[in-house]
């Protein structure tokens, strides 16, 4: 392994939770008078932390979203996830590899603390995710494409950034990565590939991680 740590990205990544949050936020935010596609909210907010979107309908709009929207959008998707959340195919016989090899792994996430708990109990990567490998942007405040995240994740687990990979599947997490000076593997099974420039690799199956990362 030429890595010391595998830092996940997790929407997308480990759980298939995009096309469920992403055609729940475009249909809130038509519904507060902001119309937006499904396709909309995967170019715009896929990847990123809740203030983007906040941002976003401001700088476009002039208007601000309710205060109580973080709370009302989560307790959709929430209730979505109890219902339909997956692991994306593969997830789970990953990680249980690279615990049986000794493999380091995390997971840094533009979701919520909760949001990913509540993802990784669904789907039952809870198992190999205890509360010690698992960071969200609630930690440091700026979300992707700021590489506070990711820099956070590797001090935390003890790793310098130059020995850490990165997996994502979205635009604002390849930036990230690139600008904590770590290699990225840009996930292309929902994302374009030219949407991922960037990465130091791209790949479609996450079966094929492994042989990748050696």
């Amino acid at each position: 392994m030429r890595y010391d740590l595998v830092i996940f990205d997790n929407d997308g990544v480990l759980v298939d939770s995009e096309p469920i949050s992403n055609t729940l936020l475009a249909a809130y935010l038509t519904e507060l008078g902001h119309p937006t596609s499904y396709e909309d909210s995967l170019r715009d907010y896929m990847g990123a932390a809740m203030h983007r979107v906040h941002d976003t309908v401001l700088e476009r709009t002039g208007q601000r979203l309710p205060d109580d929207f973080d709370d009302v959008f989560h307790a959709r998707v929430f209730a979505a996830f109890e219902r339909e959340l997956k692991p994306v195919p593969g997830a789970l016989q990953l990680v249980e590899k690279l615990a049986a090899d000794g493999v380091p792994y995390c997971v840094a996430s533009s979701g919520s603390h909760e949001r990913i708990r509540v993802g990784h109990r669904t789907t039952g990567l809870d198992r190999w995710f205890g509360e010690g490998r698992i960071f969200s942007s609630q930690d440091v405040g700026r979300g992707k494409p700021a590489p506070d995240l990711f820099l956070y994740a590797a001090d935390r687990m003890g790793v310098p950034p130059e020995k850490c990979v990165v997996v994502e599947d979205s635009a604002l997490g390849v930036r990230a990565a690139n600008a904590a000076g770590m290699d990225v593997y840009g996930f292309t099974a929902m994302t374009p590939a030219d949407r991922l420039a960037g990465a130091t690799q791209l790949f479609d199956d996450l079966r094929d991680l492994p042989d990748l990362l050696v």
